[in-house]
């Protein structure tokens, strides 16, 4: 494969709900390292990096990244949206898959189910939460390098440069877009990783499903929740996407 796929993986110690999640425990790893394994698994993906900031509390992010030989870039902790494209730029990718690291139950089928339909539809963007059919801690982003470069110039409400796309979403004239959409909705389903019932459940996951399978994918984790419904009542009550919504509330536009 000719084109540079580069997945950048986003990742800091301080989150706002649940600080230090990326380096909580799971079966022996810490949630990023586990985020990391998956998106290996990737048949596309040529490279992972994950862009932390430059606080020295994540240094502890940098120093997991160099014992997994996987590269990192330190850059904004607010401007997100910079440090997207400056780690982007610093490893001339072509094209970027954006993951979140609360997403340690990401599916490496569906990061490249993603990344085919953005290949074959040779958009500048495709993802799977345009219309959100799969399960929260599911989302898939791909788009070109210089789509990210356009919004980099271009964005400037604070919701756009924390979260990197949303100014890509909005301008669907300005950018050639395709979705991917499950068979059936699954988006009340909450496999992300925000609050302390989120971590409580993706425990629960690991815990029964990680020694039979060691990547297990999505599909094994509907049947299991099929067969153990109460599991889901442990965090379903939490709004889906509720960082993104706090950060509309403040709104308000730079320099003003």
């Amino acid at each position: 494969m000719n084109e540079n796929i580069v997945a950048i993986i986003q990742a800091r110690m301080g989150a706002s709900r649940l600080p230090g999640k990326v380096l909580f425990d799971l079966e022996g790893k810490p949630v990023l390292a586990r985020i990391i394994e998956r998106v290996r698994l990737s048949r596309l993906i040529n490279k992972v990096l994950v862009a932390t900031t430059t606080n020295s509390e994540d240094l502890k992010i940098a120093k997991l990244c160099n014992e997994m030989d996987i590269e990192v870039f330190c850059g904004s902790e607010n401007d997100v949206l910079d440090r997207y494209f400056q780690a982007a730029q610093s490893v001339n990718a072509e094209h970027v898959v954006r993951i979140t690291a609360d997403c340690p139950m990401i599916d490496p089928l569906v990061i490249d189910e993603v990344i085919c339909l953005y290949l074959k539809n040779k958009v500048d963007y495709a993802s799977n939460i345009l219309k959100e059919t799969y399960p929260d801690g599911e989302d898939v982003e791909v788009f070109t390098f210089a789509a990210l470069k356009k919004v980099w110039k271009s964005a400037i409400l604070p919701s756009e440069r924390e979260h990197v796309t949303p100014f890509i979403k909005k301008n669907k004239g300005l950018f050639t877009q395709a979705n991917l959409e499950y068979k059936e909705n699954l988006s009340s389903k909450r496999w992300t990783l925000d609050n302390l019932e989120d971590y409580e459940f993706i425990k629960l996951i690991y815990k029964n499903l990680f020694y039979k399978n060691n990547w297990f994918g999505m599909k094994d984790v509907l049947d299991f929740l099929n067969e153990n419904p109460e599991i889901e009542k442990i965090n379903c009550h939490i709004m889906r996407n509720e960082g993104y919504l706090n950060s509309l509330r403040n709104d308000k536009i730079i320099g003003d």
